[in-house]
């Protein structure tokens, strides 16, 4: 049986040897975990900022957002890698806030209040929930030269957040200062001295110390300010329903149905999929269902706390092809930090300490390493005697629309422009159809071969990825 295989149906059932099963010692496992939780930490406390914002809530409720949705994405994480009953994909998959659901977000609170938006997301949960079982039938249509495709496009998706990190952060007063680029530059610096000088333990560890060695700088250079530390409680819960009882309405409910399906493509394909090709696991229709239900289980229930909807983090994937830490009891480690951020705001506000450019150096280290290893999937790709090369082109080329011209589809309907606007979910959708197009149907040209032919062309096992 090869290796991360199943004797069984369900998630996780007679799995010998497999690599997300690996344990290390405790504090291993917690720097580890640690580490994941810093490198996506931005993108957490990003989406409660810019929405209450929007929203007009006060510093203090705005605050409640971020507690809340620290708490919310530890507990998602920890079901997504240790997993109960069939809710878990069991794999190293760091869940969060979704980003994507941020601008219909920002427009139903506008419109309509917070209460209406908690309300739309616990039915867009649920609805979500109850359709996960038929993503999981999706898995045959995602060969490594769609994956492949789709990871380079995550990476190049990814880089613009980076990039405005490495500025200092939107609308920070010296944005893009030579200050900022520099600070960034001396991280990324130390990433990659730490890599290059030291194996094991240290090399792994480069993504951390390197944001350590950073903030340390920033300090050193009057870059960082922890003067807001002591400011607030040191122990918090979050609260139940803080905003009241959630208010239901149907367009608000229509819209996030729409942000949770596409959440739920990203979290099937730049998540339990990606991971899976990454760390050389077997990934079978089931599991991929179960992540899924453990996925939007915690987006119907993040309202319960005042916390936003939940998928899987694309640029921790890149962190896992980069140190080589397949376990997904890491993960789990980095899920309890986060739900302990949520419980103690003191240490969250230590983190936040950490300057955006520090967290940028790092950022454009992981994101390029999540293109890498789309790059590295594809070259297990036959591109001889079919038209895999085409795929991939015209993937790419869609896939980087919005990054490139992110204006370039307004004029599309509102319910085609949530699909249109990620540049992931019209990749994935983009390169799925074609690959049926090119290599599925039967009437395609004889020069292509079988189905079956092209089937071998672009399947890679997953041992081919276990080095990585």
């Amino acid at each position: 049986m090869r290796r991360g295989s199943f004797t069984g149906t369900g998630a996780g059932a007679g799995r010998v040897r497999a690599p997300e099963d690996t344990v290390y010692s405790f504090w291993q496992t917690l720097a580890y975990g640690t580490q994941h939780i810093l490198s996506m930490y931005g993108g957490v406390i990003a989406p409660p900022i810019i929405v209450g914002t929007a929203a007009g809530l006060k510093a203090g409720d705005i605050a409640l957002l971020l507690t809340a949705g620290l708490f919310v994405s530890g507990v998602s994480t920890m079901l997504q890698t240790l997993g109960i009953w069939k809710f878990g994909s069991r794999l190293p998959v760091v869940q969060g806030i979704s980003f994507i659901s941020v601008s219909s977000m920002t427009v139903i609170v506008s419109d309509d209040g917070m209460p209406t938006l908690f309300g739309a997301i616990i039915v867009a949960g649920l609805i979500g929930l109850l359709i996960a079982p038929l993503f999981g039938t999706v898995l045959r249509f995602f060969p490594p030269v769609v994956t492949g495709s789709i990871i380079v496009v995550i990476g190049i998706s990814l880089m613009p957040v980076a990039l405005t990190w490495i500025q200092g952060g939107q609308g920070a007063e010296n944005f893009g200062s030579l200050s900022n680029l520099g600070l960034a530059g001396a991280t990324f610096l130390v990433i990659m001295l730490l890599s290059r000088l030291f194996q094991g333990v240290v090399s792994r560890l480069s993504i951390l110390l390197g944001i350590a060695a950073g903030t340390v700088i920033a300090g050193l250079v009057g870059k960082a300010d922890f003067g807001s530390i002591g400011d607030g409680p040191l122990v918090s819960f979050p609260s139940i329903l803080p905003f009241g009882a959630p208010e239901f309405r149907i367009s608000a409910i229509v819209t996030m149905t729409i942000v949770a399906l596409i959440i739920m493509i990203e979290t099937a394909t730049a998540g339990i999929i990606t991971v899976g090709e990454i760390i050389g696991a077997e990934v079978d229709s089931e599991r991929v269902a179960s992540g899924l239900r453990a996925d939007m289980l915690s987006t119907a229930a993040a309202p319960v706390f005042g916390a936003f909807p939940v998928g899987a983090f694309a640029q921790n994937v890149g962190l896992v092809a980069l140190t080589g830490i397949k376990s997904r009891y890491v993960v789990a480690a980095g899920g309890a930090v986060m739900m302990l951020l949520g419980f103690l705001p003191v240490v969250g506000r230590v983190v936040a300490a950490i300057p955006y450019p520090v967290l940028g150096g790092a950022g454009i280290v992981l994101f390029g390493t999540v293109a890498a290893s789309g790059i590295r999937s594809l070259a297990t790709v036959k591109f001889e005697g079919n038209l895999n090369l085409v795929l991939v082109a015209a993937t790419l080329s869609v896939g980087i629309i919005p990054q490139l011209a992110p204006d370039f589809w307004h004029a599309a309907p509102s319910w085609l422009g949530v699909v249109l606007h990620s540049g992931i979910t019209s990749a994935a959708v983009l390169a799925v159809v074609l690959n049926l197009f090119f290599n599925q149907w039967k009437w395609r040209s004889e020069s292509s071969g079988s189905a079956d032919q092209a089937e071998s062309d672009t399947r890679v096992e997953p041992a081919d990825h276990a080095a990585m």
